[in-house]
């Protein structure tokens, strides 16, 4: 008799023990199986199985792991993982391996038999609960400490309790051009960062009465942000591609000043020369009005280099507007300025029935130092020599 034959017989040897409510010979039959054939998954489920009616919590988990190493994908394996932390109040490693059979239901196509969705139903009822209680506990870490934080330390010790706890999830820069490395990856920075800005919002109503001028008697001053070339396959910007939804009026554009728009902005013109915007020729600064049409959506995406911070000054606001980067999401608030990284990765939405401005500009990321950014100038301008 091979070898296969002789882990199937031990194997019905098994299944009948469990039939006679004979878990420990059940144990005996089960692993003289897997001896038999160590590769056969099944026989590892069903030697833990007999472990777990036997009462044997490490020959269940010795078990299992064994069936996992063969299959990190098997969904009664995670089940039965899962159980097992559970029962034993290992919490960690059962919230961590509830996700994982989650996961792996989420992939699944139609019902689950009637027993298993009850043992899915009661463990999800028991992450529930566990993670309400951990989020209460992370409510008084709050709590306790916020007093004395600042608010960028309020920001992130939230933003670290909330990834602890599964409830947010961390995005990392995606650049589509020139990545500098070992920036912090920060979706929103510090408004410390920028002393700027205060100077910047005094400016808010002049700079408003000059957009709303234009907006007025547009002309050509306004065009779609988005000119996909002819030809260019469907995706998520074809809904915008030539579209005013979402149109721009630019004052800058790749370092080149637009004279016709900035002749009619002359305070905005003003106050954007007085600010220290990112500077490099043929690149910056960029400088425009953002104009999102009612009920229009610009969809997620990730910007070209993470050497830049993205600074939005709101001027026209509706009820219903938002904007989102990585796992924070902020109102814009008329007057308010703030700056983020815009490699990684956001969206924005206007569900009102009116439109929605902003101004924004590039600014240098505020982790650079002036060596750092005359570097990036100068490799910028020799790589453009280089390929002129």
């Amino acid at each position: 008799m091979n070898q296969v034959s002789l882990a199937q017989q031990a194997n019905n040897e098994g299944l009948a023990a469990l039939r006679g409510g004979d878990p420990a010979g059940a144990v005996v039959a089960f692993a003289r199986a897997t001896q038999a054939d160590p590769d056969a998954l099944p026989l590892w489920r069903n030697l833990a199985n007999a472990h777990r009616l036997a009462g044997n919590n490490e020959g269940e988990r010795r078990a299992l792991d064994r069936a996992l190493a063969i299959d990190r994908l098997d969904l009664g394996a995670q089940l039965r993982m899962a159980q097992l932390h559970q029962r034993l109040g290992e919490e960690r490693a059962a919230l961590l391996t509830w996700a994982n059979v989650r996961q792996l239901l989420a992939g699944l196509d139609g019902e689950l038999a009637p027993h298993i969705q009850a043992e899915i139903d009661a463990g999800t009822a028991y992450c529930s609960a566990l993670e309400a209680r951990l989020g209460a506990e992370a409510a008084a870490i709050v709590d306790a400490g916020q007093a004395h934080w600042n608010s960028a330390e309020r920001r992130r010790i939230g933003a670290f309790l909330d990834h602890a706890l599964g409830r947010r999830a961390i995005y990392t820069n995606q650049c589509a051009g020139l990545h500098y490395p070992f920036l912090p990856a920060d979706e929103f920075f510090d408004r410390e960062h920028f002393p700027w800005l205060d100077q910047l919002e005094a400016g808010t109503e002049a700079i408003r009465d000059e957009l709303l001028g234009i907006l007025d008697d547009p002309g050509e001053a306004i065009r779609p942000y988005v000119r996909m070339e002819e030809g260019s396959p469907p995706s998520p910007w074809s809904a915008l591609d030539h579209s005013l939804d979402w149109g721009a009026c630019f004052l800058w554009e790749h370092g080149v000043a637009n004279q016709p728009v900035l002749d009619r902005c002359p305070r905005t013109a003003a106050l954007l020369e007085s600010l220290p915007l990112l500077r490099i020729p043929h690149r910056g600064p960029a400088a425009f009005f953002s104009i999102l049409k009612p009920q229009s959506k610009i969809p997620p995406h990730t910007g070209v280099t993470n050497t830049r911070a993205i600074v939005h000054l709101p001027l026209i606001v509706p009820p219903g507007c938002g904007f989102r980067v990585g796992g924070e999401t902020r109102e814009w608030v008329e007057g308010r300025a703030f700056a983020f990284d815009d490699t990684i990765e956001h969206e924005a939405w206007n569900g009102s029935d009116q439109r929605r401005a902003v101004l924004i500009i590039d600014a240098w990321n505020p982790h650079l130092s002036p060596a750092e950014r005359e570097a990036i100038i100068a490799h910028i301008c020799a790589s453009e020599a280089a390929l002129a």
